[in-house]
């Protein structure tokens, strides 16, 4: 109970101060391409129940269509105002209409694709006891996620086997140890990471750095297009 008035009253206020960038954003993204100025994709919520989770715009329209739902640095669906929206995160502040409907929280594990949460392990699912949040400790440890898939052909499967499983270790770590002075620490600490990407907090040390994890995806990358390189001359013959 006092985590969803901690969330109402800040989402709230979030929305209030805010609502100049996100007018601004709006009228950019609508100018920018055609299409609509939310994207709106269904993701697994709380008991993994679906829900519409609020996104300014940062894809071309029907992205989900032409391509998997993880997207790399260089995906060419993405716009040119996504570009900017993505790299200073304002692609989640609309995710305080959500944090208000109460579909969200403020910091939780990040909501992820339905059909995914259907493949969680019986200790992953425990995430899905929680409320998925805008930001928690895998956020502000892979703020970059679209730089360590740069270049991949399969961006998804680099996620899987890169990044998923440090992610979800954190998320559970976040399920054991949650609290409301937790979470004040959690939404500083991603403001600061955003303002300063140099710098973690000390609950990530020893996870992972950015150039740690994009040089396990170029392995992968490399074993990607070998493999990609390969099936193509045994069509060939």
């Amino acid at each position: 109970m006092m985590k969803r008035v901690f969330d109402l009253v800040l989402a709230t206020t979030g929305l209030l101060v805010t609502s100049p960038l996100l007018i601004a954003v709006a009228i950019w993204v609508k100018r920018d391409s055609d299409g609509p100025v939310f994207y709106r994709p269904l993701r697994a919520g709380r008991h993994g129940k679906p829900f519409k989770i609020y996104k300014f715009r940062s894809m071309v329209v029907n992205a989900d269509q032409v391509g998997g739902p993880t997207t790399s640095g260089s995906d060419p669906r993405v716009t040119r105002s996504g570009r900017f929206i993505r790299a200073c995160k304002i692609d989640e502040l609309s995710q305080l209409i959500n944090v208000v409907r109460g579909e969200m929280s403020l910091v939780g594990p990040r909501p992820e694709v339905v059909w995914k949460v259907k493949k969680y392990t019986e200790e992953e699912k425990k995430t899905l006891e929680m409320r998925p949040g805008i930001t928690d400790w895998a956020s502000i440890w892979n703020s970059d996620e679209g730089g360590v898939l740069e270049g991949a052909p399969d961006p998804d499967a680099v996620y899987e086997e890169v990044i998923r499983p440090t992610k979800m270790k954190l998320q559970l770590y976040y399920y054991q140890t949650q609290s409301v002075g937790k979470d004040l620490k959690i939404i500083f600490a991603t403001i600061y990471r955003i303002l300063n990407k140099n710098w973690s907090p000390m609950e990530l040390t020893g996870y992972p750095s950015f150039d740690e994890l994009r040089a396990q995806a170029l392995q992968v990358i490399e074993r990607q297009k070998q493999d990609t390189k390969q099936e193509d001359e045994v069509q060939n013959g």
